[in-house]
Formats: C-alpha cells, structure tokens, sequence
C-alpha cells in the first residue's frame, strides 16, 4: 500500500544576505539578496527546503506575507505538488497569477518538490525521472556594468571559479562603451570562453538593433532581453534582424506567456525563471513546450535547483550560475571544469545554515 505524505505546516523566514559581488545592471545597483526562506515540515518527518529572491528589499515583507497565507490553506493536505497547483491557482486566481502571487506559489511548489523527494529518499532530478549529471553552467554573479579595464579583471576571478563561460551586463548610455567592454573581456579571456550579454530590456526596439548589429561580430552567445520583457513582436523583430541570438524568459509568468512568446517567434533561445514559472511544476511544462517547439532552454537564478531540473529537460542548454543564498547555506552547488554538478543526496541540494540564517533573518 501507497504511504500517504501528509503537509504539516510551512515555516517561512525572510533574511536579507550580503552578496559577494555587489551587481549594477541598466536597472540598477543590487549588493544585498532579499530571500524568502520555505521549509514545508511533513508528517513523514521529510523536511522541503526553497527560497524566493524578492528583487527588492521593499518586496521582502509582502512576499514573505503572501507565502504564509497561501501556505496555510495546505495544511493537512496530501503533499502531491500538482493537487497543490490546482488549489492555490483556483483560490487565487481573481488575485491575478502573475507578481507576487506568483512567485510565493512557485516557492511552495519548490519546497513541497523538495520534500517530496527527500521523504523517497532521492535526488530531485530522479525523482523526476532522470539522474544527477554534469550541466554545462555559465558564471554570471558579476560582470556588471563597469569599466572595460575592471570588467577585464572580474572576467579573470569568475573563470578561475571553474567556468569557461561568463555574462557580461551591458545597457550604457553611450552604445560605443558596451562594446569596448566586450571587446576587450573577449580579448582577455580568448575565443575558447563563452560569453553572453544581457541588457535586462533597457532598449527600443530600433536600438536593440542598431547595437545588435553592433555586436554581431564579437562572438556572444546570446544577447539577453534587449527590450521590455513582454514586447514579443518587437523582440521578434530584433530576432529576425541579428545573426546573434535573442535569448529572453526570465519574465515569463507561466507556461502560457511562454507559449505566447514562442507562437509569435520571439526569440532564438528560452530561460524561464523557477520562482516565475510556476516553480518545479511549471518548470516541467515549459520544458516540454521548449522540446516541441525545439528551442533551447536555459536557466535563470536558483541554481541549486536548477541544475536538477536542467538534468530532465530535454533540450537543456546552460545553467544561469550566482551565488547569492550561500551565505545562508550549509552546503553549495559544485563547479567543476565549466559544470554543475546537482547534489546526490535526496532533495535538491537545499540546506539551511541555521546560525547564518539567525544573523541575516529580518524581523
């Protein structure tokens, strides 16, 4: 007979945790993480583990908020992550399932896959149905916008790191900067590293093209979401104009933005973002959407479980690498030779440092 898991109740815990790389991007300047920590506690004794990055410290409080209160409805419920799904879709749904409702569903669905795997005592990844294995990870905690001689300099400490790929952030006022700044991380590091950009949507549409067409020849990857997230005419308009591929996703808010953004041709490559699409479960639909549609999918953020749920896409492309909720973990994703190696143990290689959660925690 099935062993029938039951949820307990949710802890949620918000800290705000230095970053060991202060971060300024066409957005602005991040040199703090705001999280919110989730165990989801089971009457099987397993514990789930996740966490949400709140963007901003003025986000932390409410999203800490709308996590307990959507947790408590699940109490005594069985821990089956899509039942879950559906409740919490269907009580909030005239809330709007898109900004903070959105992520809080998403990182309850994180913790509950979390405990779900540890209560059968496997990997998160073969829980899903596949194996722990190595993920080809690009380091992308730094390289923020910067000067060409500094930006040279970081390129060197995040390749030591054990990676042969790296992002670099552009958006400058003056196009002609960006480039120098590419040009010249190119020049240090050589041809055999791989190296993207992001504008985090800082562009029109008629500039996105213009230093696009500026970029084509420096050997990026990818140019990273050149416009505003959502404009999926413009971007693809952008797409059909560049030889360099357009990568956007880490907006998307579910597996249907997604589809949308792929109907309409919008880019060459996808990198949903776990705690905006929808957690593990949204994550597994988008993957399949990206495998009929056969585009590459990436990652955005939450590395340690992401490199599970690379592991099951099947058109996994890279790992998104940063560094920024190890100051309130025990144990950290392993990079080795342009890798990501996803914990063995079971679960998804989330665990919390108590007395560093202690110190960071905002109360």
């Amino acid at each position: 007979m099935t062993e029938t898991i039951r949820i307990k109740r949710f802890h949620v815990r918000p800290v705000i945790v230095p970053m060991n790389l202060p971060l300024k991007t066409s957005t602005g300047d991040v040199a703090k993480a705001p999280l919110v920590l989730i165990d989801c506690e089971t009457d099987h004794g397993a514990r789930g583990h996740a966490y949400l990055f709140s963007i901003t410290p003025s986000a932390l409080k409410p999203l800490t908020s709308m996590v307990a209160e959507m947790s408590e409805l699940l109490a005594g419920d069985e821990l089956l992550p899509f039942e879950i799904e559906r409740k919490l879709t269907q009580r909030f749904t005239l809330l709007g399932l898109a900004g903070l409702q959105r992520l809080a569903q998403s990182g309850i669905d994180m913790a509950a896959w979390d405990a779900l795997a540890r209560a059968k005592g496997l990997p998160l990844a073969r829980l899903l149905g596949g194996a722990p294995k190595p993920v080809k990870a690009y380091n992308s905690k730094g390289l923020g916008i910067m000067p060409a001689g500094a930006a040279v300099d970081e390129a060197h400490k995040l390749l030591a790191e054990g990676f042969r790929a790296a992002k670099i952030r552009v958006g400058r006022t003056d196009a002609r900067e960006d480039l120098a700044v590419v040009r010249a991380v190119r020049k240090a590091v050589g041809d055999e590293v791989t190296l993207m950009c992001d504008y985090n949507q800082a562009l029109t549409v008629t500039d996105a093209i213009c230093r696009g067409e500026m970029l084509d020849d420096e050997g990026l990857s990818w140019i990273e979401e050149p416009i505003r997230h959502d404009d999926y005419a413009g971007c693809a308009r952008i797409a059909d104009a560049l030889h360099t591929p357009v990568q956007i996703g880490e907006n998307f808010d579910s597996a249907f933005s997604m589809q949308s953004a792929l109907a309409a041709e919008a880019c060459d490559y996808v990198m949903p973002d776990v705690q905006r699409i929808g957690g593990v479960t949204g994550w597994l639909r988008a993957a399949a959407l990206a495998q009929a549609a056969g585009i590459e999918m990436s990652s955005h953020l939450f590395s340690e479980v992401s490199a599970h749920l690379l592991c099951v896409t099947p058109t996994a492309h890279w790992l998104e690498y940063v560094d920024w909720a190890d100051a309130v973990l025990s144990t950290r994703l392993e990079i080795k030779d342009g890798f990501a190696l996803p914990s063995e143990e079971p679960g998804n290689g989330i665990a919390w440092d108590e007395a560093a959660v202690a110190r960071y925690l905002v109360t």
